[in-house]
């Protein structure tokens, strides 16, 4: 996904959306381990992904205590 469009979610949506991509990351590893994976660039993908929503989240983080 994009920024912007993650940008659009609250905290609670990115932190489910994190799990269900960490599940999904493991999970294909498990396939990659058993030779069943036929796009190895999902691996890629999904953990910026998460990188990207963990930064998101930290921004948010970061400004919260700036107000404060």
């Amino acid at each position: 996904m994009k920024p912007t469009d993650l940008r659009l979610l609250t905290d609670e949506e990115l932190l489910k959306r994190i799990d269900e991509n960490r599940d999904s990351l493991s999970a294909m590893k498990f396939h990659k381990a058993t030779s069943q994976v036929e796009n190895t660039s999902q691996f890629t993908l999904l953990r910026k992904d998460i990188a990207r929503m963990k930064t998101i989240l930290r921004e948010r983080e970061l400004t919260k205590a700036k107000v404060q």
